[in-house]
């Protein structure tokens, strides 16, 4: 009997195609009509496995699915905040990701960001599509990346590569992490381990590549920025939530902070009223960060394998199971 794998995601005809195109034979592949929720509900009812992006797999959805023939979720990507675990476990449901499929473009986009604001590239680009010659009014508030302190917080897969990226600029790289990386790793990837009130306090840019957990949401509040240096940058290419979004805005209009740079927020897709699209000095991005044209087909093969395991009896391998 084929196995019925549902993306969450609502995809156009092509997109469909083209991810159907990589799922075993014994596969049928379809998609939700809607992100409503009516039409997340249908989609779930009769999938042996679904797999999302964005959309949240909450335990209502699980036990719909559950009720009858579903199995797994797979997360398109890595952080899996939107997929109630504890629901899974208890009905005794999988959960898996493909960790690290997306640490280097995640990183590249964080240090593009940092590049991004030093060199004041989009306020310069908009000056020049509004008609204007802002050289004296971005110039002057343009420095270099080469030589700053960098504080990262949090040092997975992705905060690895962006360290490996900042290597090349001569930064100072700090990193805030639970469980300490040995004497040779930090060697390898030019870091420092530090608070992370060192980082706060000290760092000329704060890169943010931590879950969102009860422990890190609103990490990054009006107290927090208060006791940051004056004109430092943020990234936030991690979660929405770990900052306070309309703190960071708040930061923004005073001038405390230099630039904030958002690919990820507190409600996806973002809202009309959220402060950081009115703020100055901030970049915004529809979370693309994990995008990467040359990475589909490597990422979407390896979740098939992954759901063909499991779709076998197998089991997926063990870094990329969840529950």
């Amino acid at each position: 009997m084929a196995a019925s794998l549902v993306v969450l995601d609502p995809l156009t005809s092509d997109r469909l195609t083209r991810f159907a195109s990589h799922a075993p034979d014994d596969f049928t592949v379809s998609a939700a009509a809607s992100r409503d929720r009516a039409d997340q509900l249908e989609a779930i009812k009769s999938a042996t496995f679904v797999v999302t992006a964005d959309m949240a797999v909450d335990r209502e959805m699980m036990e719909l699915g559950h009720g009858n023939a579903l199995k797994g979720v797979h997360k398109w990507g890595v952080g899996y905040d939107n997929i109630d675990t504890d629901a899974a476990r208890d009905l005794g449901l999988r959960v898996l990701r493909t960790t690290g499929s997306n640490a280097l473009p995640v990183a590249e986009t964080a240090v593009s960001l940092m590049l991004a604001m030093q060199r004041g590239i989009v306020a310069g680009h908009m000056g020049m599509q509004a008609g204007e010659w802002a050289k004296w009014t971005v110039g002057p508030r343009c420095a270099t990346q080469s030589g700053a302190t960098v504080g990262l917080i949090g040092l997975g897969y992705i905060g690895k590569n962006t360290a490996r990226l900042l290597k090349g600029f001569g930064c100072d790289v700090l990193y805030a992490k639970p469980n300490p990386l040995s004497a040779d790793e930090e060697a390898e990837l030019g870091v420092r381990r530090a608070s992370i009130d060192e980082i706060i306090t000290k760092a000329d840019v704060v890169s943010l590549h931590c879950a969102l957990t009860p422990e890190t949401s609103r990490l990054i509040d009006s107290q927090a920025i208060a006791r940051m240096k004056d004109g430092v940058l943020l990234v936030n290419t991690a979660r929405g939530g770990i900052a306070d979004e309309q703190a960071v805005a708040d930061a923004l209009i005073s001038g405390k902070l230099r630039g904030a740079a958002f690919d990820v927020f507190d409600i996806e897709p973002i809202k009309p009223d959220n402060p950081l699209l009115a703020a100055p000095n901030a970049i915004v991005t529809p979370h693309i960060a994990s995008m990467a044209a040359n990475n589909y087909a490597p990422t979407v093969d390896r979740m098939m394998a992954n759901l063909s395991a499991l779709s076998r009896g197998e089991e997926p391998p063990e870094l990329d199971r969840v529950v």
